[in-house]
């Protein structure tokens, strides 16, 4: 069992990247035995939470082991608008309904990080009931907080520019709706990934300036590589918390080595000095592939169980080591950049880009056992291509 002292050390350090106004103010609220309210907002743009989500999640669950009040938002009312957060183009909107029928699993999923029973239950919130009561001239107040000027510093609103590519007004809101999130529920603390600091920090802007009170913020590291590649349904590689064990399981093991470190940080709750050590091994020559076996199970137990993760790690080894993969399998050297579907060209597997856009969106092609629909997945040097029941070749 941690002391409060380990708890609150541990809660500022680890998969932290940084805290506002800073880490000492954090660190005093939390030691001065005051219960603050804390909140991670969520947007419901696709049908099932996933393991990005489950980072931010795994530290507002810290939070309520020391007894604080934790809220999960949904941005049901966000959702519609789109958060252009790293968009190069406009998202698209979605309807009340789409986003209302991605939500439908959110507590369940979360339910195996947080606690929404007991006496300090986590809250489940949505923000609709605040932002769909707003009038026009409630919309036009909030916006006077802001300049036009402030919104441009987003990088990705510079960018466009640059590229004259449109930059629509309703763009400019998203922030100023997360920001009166804020307001709205009172919180004292704001926990979110890095990417999110600009609509997190407007929160703030907006705490001080209509409530003349302190709102802090605590951004996550994202998981990627050593090269900063995020993990990303781009990359076929996105473990949702709907995932199956096995689908779980296999998708970990085809992460590249170097997301192997970060994943044990972010995704675990081995020791940190564990995690120097494995690096340091890794260093050493020892086969990152033994780590990233232990890294697959400790995830998928975490979310699903220990009994799952044994399961899952069974059915791993029977695919790859005991028939259903050839011990001769023809191996393949391929471009660095090259996708799924070159790769089933390049290497004969199949006869066109046509056919491999066909196999793969039918189901019919595996990376490491785990079936991989999205024809510009990314694929990692060691992995096992399968196609059909008969075809395999190795990535080098």
């Amino acid at each position: 069992m941690k002391s409060p002292e380990k708890q609150i050390a541990d809660f500022l350090t680890r998969s932290v990247e940084n805290v506002y106004p800073k880490r000492e103010m954090l660190e005093a609220a939390l030691e001065s035995g005051k219960k603050i309210r804390v909140y991670l907002g969520i947007d419901p743009t696709g049908p099932t939470l996933h393991i990005g989500h489950a980072i931010a999640l795994r530290k507002l669950a810290e939070l309520q082991k020391m007894g604080h009040e934790v809220i999960m938002l949904i941005g049901d009312f966000t959702a519609m608008i789109g958060d252009p957060t790293d968009k190069s183009a406009t998202r698209k909107q979605l309807s009340r309904e789409e986003v209302l029928a991605n939500c439908e699993s959110y507590k369940v999923q979360a339910g195996n990080i947080l606690d929404f029973e007991g006496e300090n239950a986590a809250k489940l919130l949505f923000n609709s009931e605040w932002l769909g009561k707003m009038s026009f001239s409630d919309v036009v107040e909030l916006a006077s907080h802001f300049t036009v000027q402030q919104m441009m510093e987003r990088d990705m609103f510079a960018k466009r520019m640059q590229e004259e590519k449109p930059v629509y007004l309703h763009e400019f809101m998203y922030p100023l709706m997360q920001g009166f999130d804020s307001v709205a529920m009172e919180v004292d603390l704001e926990i979110g990934g890095n990417d999110q600091t600009f609509n997190m920090l407007a929160g703030r802007t907006l705490m001080k300036e209509i409530k003349g009170k302190e709102k802090m913020v605590l951004t996550t590291k994202l998981l990627a590589d050593a090269t900063g590649k995020k993990m990303g349904k781009s990359e076929g590689n996105m473990v949702a918390l709907s995932d199956s064990p096995e689908e779980m399981y296999g998708k970990i093991m085809s992460w590249t080595d170097g997301m192997i470190l970060n994943g044990f940080e972010l995704c675990t709750d081995v020791p940190l000095e564990e995690i120097v050590s494995i690096g340091k091994s890794m260093a050493d020559g020892e086969n990152p592939v033994l780590f990233k076996h232990r890294l697959a199970y400790e995830i998928v137990s975490s979310f699903l169980g220990e009994s799952a993760a044994e399961a899952a790690r069974e059915h791993f080894a029977k695919v790859h080591k005991s028939g259903e993969v050839p011990e001769e399998v023809v191996e393949y050297q391929m471009d660095s950049d090259a996708t799924l579907a070159d790769v089933l060209v390049g290497s004969g597997l199949v006869a066109s880009k046509s056919e491999a856009r066909r196999q793969i969106e039918q189901g019919g092609v595996k990376v490491d056992g785990v079936v991989v629909n999205d024809i510009m997945a990314q694929v990692q040097s060691g992995s096992v291509i399968q196609k059909g029941k008969r075809h395999f070749i190795r990535i080098v």
